[in-house]
């Protein structure tokens, strides 16, 4: 295999370990901290879900009014209490509700909101402020803190986000772990190795990056393949890429892998014309998928360690527009999916459609790092101030 073919079809080159000679030093610390048998699994939903038309205000009237041709009809809702409903793609997801396994968590947003996919996406992957430009992602400095290997935090895609790269340690971005472990094997690979560990000039510890990135590769690609060949699932997933997405990763967890973190996206949200059908066909994929994904850690005996957050980079604007669709707003829901949550159901108070900004967009009231405090102080058990650059409140869903 050709040296570019090589870096471009290994998560060495997606996830930048090429570009950064400070990777290094991961190898030169102290050993990795004790394994933690808590799982994170998040989705974001690309392109800013409509969180309005998801999880229906259909008491309010003004829900209504913004949207003539877009709003969906109550007597089609999955209700979950006499103010709010689900959009009827969620039925699926609906079940997960109703066995106190979903936490509904509105108004999440942060300060001086940015409208863009791209730059909004940074903010919710490094845990920014809107003004602030971060080159590390919030789960790249879990792995940095502590002192974790690369398949600590796993993207199931062909490249690596900015949320798994750290300043020391990157995360590993896998589609496929005998690929990736084949990839590894090959005669380019083990000549460049040969190349460095034959040269007399290099030492313990100077063995150059390349090398010492290359081992880790080596070892974390063996790691994951050998573990994780041992559980394929038995359930059948949706046949679309996100399905593929969550069987793989269903499949690392139970196959016993000490991986913490994991990430997967669903593209397509990005409704600004006929949005009445594109988001239902992309609502019902997304929770027929969540049903599966769940059944399958159950039966495995994996729910209770897994956490599972969805997030998208923002909501929709309250009112329509003129193509039947809506354009990029703020604040939204996020979804927390767990077996035993403190707080399951609706979390908060529904959004205020009487008070918004001058945009026309939700007013946020918590912020969505405090969404990730949660999940570091109370799950992974780190200190979030650690992690996130400033101590951030939690809250009450687990």
């Amino acid at each position: 295999m050709k040296r570019r073919n090589f870096i471009k079809r290994t998560s060495l080159a997606t996830g930048g370990l090429f570009l950064a000679p400070q990777f290094l030093k991961a190898f030169e610390s102290n050993n990795p901290s004790v394994f933690n048998e808590k799982k994170v699994v998040i989705i974001q939903l690309k392109g800013g879900n409509d969180g309005l038309n998801t999880v229906v205000p259909f008491r309010n009237d003004l829900y209504y009014q913004n949207r003539e041709q877009i709003a969906i009809t109550k007597n089609s809702l999955l209700s979950l209490n006499d103010e709010v409903g689900f959009h009827p793609s969620l039925k699926p997801l609906k079940k997960l509700y109703d066995k106190g396994h979903v936490s509904i968590i509105n108004n999440v947003g942060y300060p001086n909101p940015n409208r863009s996919h791209f730059r909004s996406t940074d903010i919710w992957q490094t845990a920014s402020n809107s003004n602030e430009f971060l080159q590390t992602g919030w789960i790249g400095r879990y792995l940095d803190i502590t002192k974790a290997k690369p398949y600590k935090a796993i993207e199931v895609d062909e490249n690596l986000s900015l949320m798994l790269k750290g300043d020391l340690q990157n995360g590993l971005a896998i589609t496929n772990p005998k690929l990736f472990y084949k990839l590894l094997k090959q005669p380019f690979f083990n000549g460049l190795l040969d190349n460095y560990s034959s040269d007399a000039h290099l030492n313990e510890h100077n063995l150059g990056y390349l090398y010492n990135t290359m081992i880790d590769a080596k070892s974390s690609a063996e790691y994951i393949y050998e573990k994780s060949k041992t559980k394929a699932s038995t359930i059948d997933y949706p046949k679309n890429i996100f399905g593929k997405q969550l069987k793989t990763i269903s499949e690392f967890i139970t196959s016993g892998l000490e991986t913490q973190v994991y990430y997967a996206a669903l593209s397509g949200f990005d409704t600004h014309a006929n949005q009445k059908n594109r988001q239902a066909k992309l609502l019902e994929l997304y929770a027929e998928s969540m049903e599966v994904f769940v059944n399958d850690l159950q039966k495995n005996n994996a729910f209770e360690d897994t956490l599972i957050l969805t997030f998208s980079e923002f909501g929709r604007r309250v009112k329509q527009n003129g193509s039947n669709g809506t354009d990029h707003g703020t604040a939204n829901n996020v979804f927390v999916i767990g077996k035993d949550l403190k707080k399951a159901g609706l979390y908060n108070s529904l959004p205020n459609l009487q008070n918004l900004d001058t945009n026309g967009d939700l007013k946020f009231s918590i912020d969505f790092r405090e969404v990730y405090a949660t999940i570091l102080d109370k799950w992974l058990h780190i200190e979030n101030s650690k992690v996130l650059n400033n101590k951030f409140s939690t809250l009450g869903f687990i």
